[in-house]
């Protein structure tokens, strides 16, 4: 595994966000925090997670900070490496392919689910979402883009009254940001996102749950192909620097 140290000062800086300020106590201030820092890329994977630098940085002892740690193992989002230190997880090739298709399988799940019982109120709310989306579109602010892009997802879950798949739907999309959701913000992805979550939010509304399902299945094809862009782009990078073609 590359190992990389903890980046000074990034947990101290999202610490200070207000939308990274959950009520709870000390362990859930860390959690949030960390949670936060991988998910935007912040801690890369191989990041070394010392308990000690942690809760220096935030300003807490390392009893929460172990406790967040070990929520955040729960959720796979690190892993234990050698010498049982625990590090920003690495998602291999391998286990890629995996969580593309327990996210496809989620959704259509929820999507189908929420023609049938999600209120107009809720439909509503994703339109909210819409709105806020389309405006960090056009002021290029990608952080807030993406985390808008899990609540319009998450939303449509919560709107189908399905807790358990919601919760999994959070974990495996926590995964995919991880993989390179970022993707979504290049070459004018963002407005093709907002048109195929404005089709999808349509088919909801008409309670057409076949229509809603085909929007689905375009929208996550048409991302999981610039993630996979993005993998040969890097994978092209590493041949040249090892002196490949």
């Amino acid at each position: 595994m590359s190992e990389t140290t903890l980046p000074p000062g990034v947990l101290g800086s999202i610490a200070e966000e207000s939308e990274v300020d959950p009520p709870g106590g000390a362990r859930e201030r860390a959690y949030a925090v960390l949670r936060t820092a991988i998910l935007r890329g912040a801690l890369p994977a191989g990041t070394l997670l010392n308990e000690a630098d942690i809760g220096s940085e935030l300003g807490i002892s390392r009893t929460p900070v172990r406790a967040a740690l070990q929520s955040l193992l729960q959720e796979d989002l690190i892993e234990v490496g050698a010498r049982r230190q625990l590090y920003v997880r690495t998602i291999p090739p391998s286990s890629r392919r995996e969580v593309i298709l327990l996210r496809e399988a989620l959704e259509q799940i929820t999507v189908r689910e929420a023609c049938e019982v999600m209120t107009l109120e809720e439909i509503d709310e994703l339109r909210l979402i819409l709105i806020r989306q389309r405006r960090a579109a056009e002021q290029g602010d990608v952080e807030r883009f993406i985390e808008l892009d899990d609540q319009f997802h998450i939303g449509i879950a919560a709107g189908a009254r399905l807790p358990t798949a919601q919760r999994f739907l959070e974990q495996i999309r926590a995964l995919i940001r991880m993989m390179g959701l970022r993707a979504v913000t290049r070459r004018g992805r963002m407005t093709e996102v907002l048109d195929e979550h404005e089709a999808i939010v349509a088919a909801l509304e008409a309670r057409d749950a076949d229509a809603a399902l085909g929007r689905l299945t375009d929208h996550l094809k048409a991302t999981y192909r610039l993630i996979r862009e993005l993998d040969d782009e890097h994978a092209d990078d590493a041949g040249m620097r090892l002196g490949g073609v």
